[in-house]
C-alpha cells in the first residue's frame, strides 16, 4: 500500500486548501483513509477519516465545520477540503490507512491504529 499526499502550501489566514491522498495497492472495500497533522513540538493529531467501503466519515470535534473529507473511488483518491484556515493550522499533514473497520470511534484517533502512512505535505498559514 502506498499513499501520496499533496496539495499543501502557503496560504493566508482565512484561505482554503484542498489536500489529496492518492492510494495505490488498496482494495477499496478493506480500508479507511484518515488525515492527521503534526505541528512542531506537538503530538500527531487526527483530523478526519473516511471509510472507503461505505463512505462513512469521522471528524475531530475541533475540525467540524471547517474541514470536509471526501473520496473519489474511481481515482482512488481521498480529499481534505480545509476552509477558514488559521495560523494554528500550520503543520505537516499526513494521510494514513487502516484495515480496522467498524471499531469504536475512539480508536481512530490513535496514530498506532493505522497501518500505512504517506510522506506528509506541509501546510503553512501565514500573512
Amino acid at each position: 500500500v502506498q499513499l501520496q499526499a499533496s496539495g499543501g502550501g502557503l496560504v493566508q489566514p482565512g484561505g482554503s486548501l484542498r489536500l489529496s491522498c492518492a492510494a495505490s495497492g488498496v482494495s477499496l472495500d478493506d480500508y479507511a483513509i484518515g488525515w492527521f497533522r503534526q505541528a512542531p513540538g506537538k503530538e500527531r493529531e487526527m483530523l478526519s477519516l473516511v471509510n472507503l467501503r461505505d463512505g462513512g466519515t469521522l471528524y475531530a470535534d475541533s475540525m467540524k465545520g471547517r474541514f470536509t473529507i471526501s473520496r473519489d473511488n474511481a481515482k482512488r483518491t481521498v480529499y481534505l477540503q480545509m476552509n477558514s484556515l488559521k495560523p494554528e493550522d500550520t503543520a505537516v499533514y499526513y494521510c494514513t490507512a487502516t484495515r480496522r473497520l467498524y471499531y469504536s470511534d475512539r480508536y481512530y484517533f490513535r496514530p498506532d491504529w493505522y497501518d500505512y502512512w504517506g510522506q506528509g505535505t506541509q501546510v503553512t498559514v501565514s500573512s
